[in-house]
């Protein structure tokens, strides 16, 4: 089975309806677009139909806020470019076992702050994960602050974005994966499970954690004991410790 194909784009900006149009239709990935709220007529309508059709994240703003981004004529239409490549979670999974590994992903629940997303990527790329899988809308978005994080690990690591995490895991599941969420309402502590073979380990968001339906979707869960007075460590800090228990116990198989 031939590598799974990687989309590469530039970090850039895009302004206004129609090159919007032609960038989606270029094949451009494409991490948000924000729109003038009460935008209308034709050329919108036929912007929004692809925004749905390709799944492309998009929100509603005051035009305020796109005056603050730019000065240039944007029509009420702002976009930005990826800064990674992304890649299909559908072929590298598949792609993974042809070449008899055992897949070692790791899951970001709504992970928002792009500091930790960067410095989660740079653990994750050190550690040997073959790649983070993101959820489309309501995560940080892969900025030049998160790259510079990650000590340019997000441009070598795989990135995964998927409309669904909840079908990402079903998915992963279904290929025989395992799920292991790392929560402070686990009972078990994270060293004492076994993390080899194929795993995905799933992050929750640094104020809700991990959230229930993707909770109920683990085989195990597991806690990092605490012993001062602070409730739990930072989520970047967590998955070092994590990740690394993995790797330890991976290079011993």
């Amino acid at each position: 089975m031939a590598a799974p194909q990687r989309m590469k784009t530039q970090s850039s900006l895009i302004y206004g309806i129609r090159p919007l149009l032609e960038a989606i239709k270029a094949g451009k990935e494409i991490d948000k677009v924000l729109i003038k709220k009460g935008l209308s007529g034709d050329l919108f309508m036929e912007l929004y139909r692809q925004l749905v059709k390709e799944g492309i994240p998009y929100q509603f703003v005051p035009v305020e806020k796109l005056n603050r981004i730019t000065n240039r004529s944007h029509q009420g239409v702002v976009a930005f470019l990826s800064m990674v490549e992304y890649q299909s979670l559908d072929q590298l999974i598949p792609f993974l076992f042809d070449q008899g590994r055992d897949p070692f992903l790791v899951v970001l629940d709504h992970i928002t702050d792009v500091r930790n997303l960067g410095s989660i990527g740079r653990t994750a790329e050190c550690a040997g994960v073959d790649a983070l899988v993101v959820p489309m809308k309501g995560s940080a978005q892969i900025t030049a602050d998160a790259v510079k994080t990650s000590a340019g690990a997000l441009h070598s690591l795989a990135v995964c974005r998927v409309a669904s995490l909840r079908n990402a895991l079903q998915f992963m599941q279904e290929s025989g994966i395992r799920i292991i969420a790392a929560t402070e309402k686990a009972r078990q502590e994270y060293h004492r499970i076994d993390y080899r073979g194929p795993v995905a380990i799933v992050l929750g968001s640094e104020d809700k954690g991990i959230a229930e339906e993707i909770l109920s979707m683990a085989h195990e869960k597991v806690r990092i004991p605490v012993m001062g007075k602070i409730a739990s460590l930072n989520v970047s800090n967590a998955a070092a410790v994590i990740l690394y228990e993995a790797v330890k116990q991976r290079l011993q198989k």
